[in-house]
């Protein structure tokens, strides 16, 4: 019995030194505390962003058959996008030309619109920039679906625009390119989407060194040759940032092109949404959402390496 006591002392003694040299090391390692901090953050984006696109690539690898899901693994989806010639291939490239288009064009409008505002709230206002920043996010404080219906509204035949120059005499009959169609969708969505290529770009500019500036034009530089090697180089991430936030998500709007695109306007959102809802296709639904993210995922790699390649170059 001596003998049990005393090895059970003993292995509770090792017990509470494990633990001891568990929390000594827990307590010295940085790494370990920023992994406990981060666990519940990790654990809550794994449910909320990795759990469904699992789901959604096992979806595309499934096949519907009328109501139901055939869970045999198949590639008869992709198949039918990127090889078979059929009508879900020819929708496919289409919209998404479409798509890729009209976001582009969006992320270039919204940014050139957005870099002058910025760069004169970074630079011109002296006082009260926090104000100036909450009026400029004042319109994005509403709905975004009540945005769309307003754009809507304004560019519809007998909207703002059209009455307001039917009642001027400038036209004599609604403008009908305002609405449904491409135009439509990309003052829409640069509307929509304005705030976010401001601050991004506004952050870029807000930290950059003004005595780069002063140097020089103490060398003799003008104000153009200043900004174009100093001033754009440096908010390059700003502008590389704003683009992104701008372009992933345009690509994949259907709510916009829904709603005042027309027939025109679709995009590949739209087509994905018919089959997660009319068509009741979701195999085909998720190959088509994956296979688009895939494509807009290298988009963005290649375009922002360039840019970082242009940047460099005019350093």
């Amino acid at each position: 019995m001596a003998t049990s006591a005393i090895s059970q002392s003993a292995s509770q003694s090792a017990g509470t030194g494990a633990r001891g040299g568990l929390r000594a090391w827990f307590l010295r390692s940085e790494n370990a505390r920023g992994y406990a901090l981060m666990g519940p953050t990790l654990v809550i984006m794994f449910i909320a962003l990795a759990a469904p696109l699992i789901l959604l690539l096992l979806y595309s690898f499934w096949t519907q058959e009328g109501y139901t899901v055939n869970t045999t693994l198949t590639f008869d989806r992709y198949f039918d996008i990127f090889v078979n010639d059929t009508s879900e291939n020819r929708l496919f490239w289409t919209l998404f030309q479409r798509s890729v288009s009209i976001s582009g064009v969006v992320t270039l409008v919204t940014v050139l619109l957005a870099y002058p505002i910025a760069y004169y709230v970074a630079f011109h206002v002296k006082k009260y920039k926090f104000l100036w920043l909450i009026l400029l996010t004042i319109p994005f404080w509403t709905s975004y679906l009540l945005r769309v219906f307003a754009w809507k509204i304004i560019l519809g035949y007998q909207g703002v625009i059209n009455s307001g120059l039917q009642s001027l005499g400038i036209i004599d009959a609604p403008l009908e390119f305002l609405l449904y169609n491409p135009t439509s969708i990309v003052i829409t969505l640069a509307h929509a989407w304005a705030a976010f290529a401001i601050l991004p770009i506004y952050v870029s500019l807000e930290k950059i060194d003004r005595t780069l500036l002063e140097a020089a034009a103490d060398l003799g530089d003008g104000p153009w040759r200043r900004f174009w090697r100093i001033t754009f180089p440096l908010s390059m991430p700003g502008v590389i940032s704003a683009a992104v936030l701008i372009f992933v998500p345009t690509t994949g709007d259907y709510v916009t092109p829904e709603l005042v695109g027309g027939t025109q306007g679709k995009m590949l959102a739209n087509l994905i949404q018919i089959q997660f809802g009319k068509s009741n296709d979701w195999p085909l639904g998720a190959a088509l959402a994956l296979s688009g993210l895939a494509f807009v995922g290298l988009i963005v790699v290649f375009t922002v390496a360039a840019f970082r390649a242009a940047v460099s170059r005019v350093r």
